[in-house]
């Protein structure tokens, strides 16, 4: 476990928990869910004698559970976040197990990405937890910014040390919803590749087994975009409830809130018009499918008028009769093609009058 001390002008890490600065400040104390899970009692006596704050059993099990969606929850002494934040693609250095990349469906590269791991906040009053899992690249940046901070005149708001748990909460959930925003445009791109693939009437579709993943793992944003939403609207209640409204630290609070929330906002309703977008292509692909199959068919259907006529009259001429007109003239067999030929031509005029046949190259 690492237990950083921060306060208005420096943050320092704290290699022993007993040396805990007495001026003014909280505490970010930042565990793995593997070092919780090893020893459950005595993580939790840590924490209880680093901040005074006894954490519960059922929140203990929910911090270490991988599977645990967006949630929020209050007590007495602290309140709960998990958020469920991107994991890196296993490409670009994710170190998932395994066992559970080989169960994954074989989705295209920027779908596969949304891959995502729980990330539990303990927002206590002077002190923040978090427990993720192991090479988070969020709570790695974030601390590494931390101990690189150094105060200098006129580096304004941005440059400065969160001043409270909860503003450094909001700034990594902040940074973890970002990422969620950089995958927009290149779904955008796939699907817009999926698209033109869908319509192209030159070859025809056949990856239909990665379009399916693909809305499935849209709609599996889609809810989770929900989920976190919803845990952040219960958090932007608990801090309207339990702090000073006319503080302006609260204020502040708010913002970013409401900023996290705009921002997964955004994110749901990309995912829905995606989702929309591929339900529209795949309609579109069978509309175009049989309209062209329409077309054959009423090929099809002229050709069989066209040759019926023929056909009765080659299947009159083919009667075991004796005596029948034109079958023993000479000119009895020029006669009969020149007869059908009229027909022919008859029967294409009143095709083209009555639009059974489409002159496309004047459409072109």
């Amino acid at each position: 476990m690492d237990i950083f001390h921060i306060n208005s002008t420096q943050v320092t890490q704290l290699l022993d928990p007993a040396a805990i600065p007495a001026e003014h400040g909280f505490l970010w104390l930042d565990v793995t869910q593997e070092e919780v899970g090893a020893d459950l009692g005595a993580w939790r006596d840590a924490v209880a004698r680093i901040t005074g704050v006894q954490i519960y059993d059922p929140h203990l099990t929910d911090a270490i559970n991988p599977a645990h969606p967006s949630y929020f929850d209050s007590t007495q002494d602290y309140a709960m976040v998990v958020f469920r934040k991107l994991a890196l693609d296993p490409a670009n250095g994710n170190t998932e197990p395994a066992e559970s990349r080989d169960d994954r469906r074989k989705v295209p590269p920027a779908l596969s990405k949304l891959v995502t791991k729980p990330v539990t906040f303990m927002l206590m009053e002077n002190a923040l937890v978090t427990v993720h899992a192991p090479n988070s690249r969020t709570i790695d940046i974030t601390r590494q910014r931390l101990l690189e901070y150094r105060r200098r005149e006129g580096n304004g708001h941005a440059g400065r040390p969160p001043s409270s748990p909860t503003e450094l909460m909001l700034r990594m959930l902040n940074a973890m919803v970002d990422q969620y925003l950089d995958l927009r445009q290149p779904l955008t791109s796939q699907i817009d590749r999926w698209q033109r693939a869908l319509l192209d009437p030159r070859s025809p579709f056949s990856d239909w087994v990665a379009l399916l993943d693909a809305r499935i793992e849209l709609r599996k944003l889609d809810h989770l975009c929900e989920g976190q939403r919803d845990a952040m609207q219960e958090l932007r209640d608990y801090i309207v409830d339990t702090q000073d409204e006319n503080n302006r630290g609260t204020d502040l609070m708010l913002v970013r809130v409401n900023d996290v929330m705009e921002h997964i906002t955004r994110v749901l309703n990309h995912a829905q018009r995606l989702e929309g977008t591929i339900e529209s292509a795949v309609q579109i692909h069978f509309s175009a499918m049989a309209h062209r199959t329409s077309e054959i068919m009423r090929t099809l259907t002229v050709i069989t008028a066209l040759f019926m006529p023929l056909t009765l009259i080659t299947g009159i001429f083919g009667m075991n009769f004796a005596q029948m007109p034109l079958l023993q003239d000479r000119s009895g067999f020029w006669i009969t093609m020149g007869i059908m030929g009229v027909v022919v031509v008859v029967l294409l005029f009143l095709f083209r009058r009555k639009r059974y046949l489409e002159d496309r190259g004047r459409g072109r």
